[in-house]
């Protein structure tokens, strides 16, 4: 699989943007344990052209995370087009445009998935930042606004038409947010179009090996993206790889686990502070599912998600791991929830 110039090799398998969640440290922990490509939060261009300085940080990238999205959204022509200027001289490998977040203080003001009510102008929106920049611009969005509304196989073809070089279709509506159960049959109409030659991305719903195996099965989607089940758990692109590949003796222990967990929270405060580094992570550590299981776990839990130091979470982290966890030990891995753009 390609996106422009850039090579995937086959069934790769991409990080979601997700806001307040896929920063610079969680993304190349994410590369690190296999992610073919991964994704900045995702960017306001009215906030970005107004050089609002917590909007701009979103831009910086790394090296090391490359291939790397930047992703934008807006409802205004003009400023999602001077958006997508300042993106690319941030040189992301690619750019993509958000026309899938559902939540109402994006959506409800016509942006993200409320574009969706607005076709002319996402697709004029669409050609206008084709033409703009140089770099490959891609597409995130979902079935339609409701199950009224399924527009997807003939918006993809008009996407196409616009430039797009890549396009990703979350298997739910707006109205849908993040309820009930993604529905991949449309994706794989899209991908049997034979119009459609550029790369269709599926996602929704993937939070297992199995699963993203049945998706590229069943669908045919030239790749997958993961979001809500990264939460606490980076190490699931190695699994979804190994298991893609046949590797499925090559499991990590939950030690490792913790370990990586510990670096997330290290990471965090280095590149923030001590308070909102910790802040940041607790999401992840209320969502991982090595604590999944554990019996009378509730009181550790909220004190681990309360702690406001790193050496009293650290050592929460260490009584867990010498109480509840031996070099054997396993929990059943399960996730939890959180917002994907």
């Amino acid at each position: 699989m390609k996106i422009g110039t850039i090579e995937f090799g086959e069934h790769p398998v991409f990080l979601a943007p997700m806001e307040d969640v896929t920063d610079i440290g969680f993304r190349l922990l994410c590369k690190r344990y296999g992610a073919a490509m991964v994704y900045t939060e995702f960017v306001s261009a009215e906030a970005l052209i107004r050089d609002v300085k917590s909007t701009v940080s979103k831009l910086t990238i790394s090296d090391q995370e490359r291939p790397v999205g930047i992703q934008i959204y807006g409802r205004d022509v003009e400023a999602m087009v001077e958006a997508a200027k300042i993106v690319e001289e941030a040189k992301p490998d690619v750019i993509d445009l958000n026309f899938g977040c559902p939540v109402k203080k994006v959506a409800g003001k016509g942006a993200g998935a409320g574009m969706l009510q607005n076709i002319p102008k996402l697709l004029e929106i669409t050609r206008k930042v084709v033409d703009a920049v140089h770099l490959p611009v891609t597409v995130k969005t979902r079935l339609g606004w409701n199950h009224e509304q399924l527009i997807i196989t003939e918006l993809a073809e008009q996407l196409q038409d616009c430039g797009i070089q890549a396009l990703t279709i979350h298997g739910r509506t707006r109205s849908q947010m993040y309820t009930g159960t993604a529905d991949w049959t449309l994706i794989g109409e899209v991908k049997r179009n034979p119009r459609i030659h550029i790369p269709i991305i599926g996602n929704g719903d993937i939070t297992s090996p199995e699963e993203a195996k049945r998706a590229f099965e069943q669908y045919g989607v030239d790749a997958i993206m993961v979001g809500r089940a990264t939460f606490g758990r980076p190490w699931i692109f190695k699994e979804i790889r190994d298991y893609l590949d046949g590797h499925t003796d090559e499991t990590i222990d939950v030690n490792t686990k913790l370990d990586i967990l510990e670096e997330q929270l290290r990471i965090n405060i280095e590149r923030i502070d001590e308070k909102r580094g910790i802040l940041h992570t607790r999401r992840h550590l209320a969502a991982t599912p090595i604590f999944k299981g554990i019996p009378d776990f509730r009181q550790t839990r909220i004190a681990l998600l309360r702690a406001e130091r790193y050496d009293e979470l650290m050592a929460i982290l260490e009584q867990i791991r010498s109480e509840r966890f031996g070099a054997t030990d396993t929990v059943d891995d399960d996730h939890q929830e959180a917002d994907e753009r």
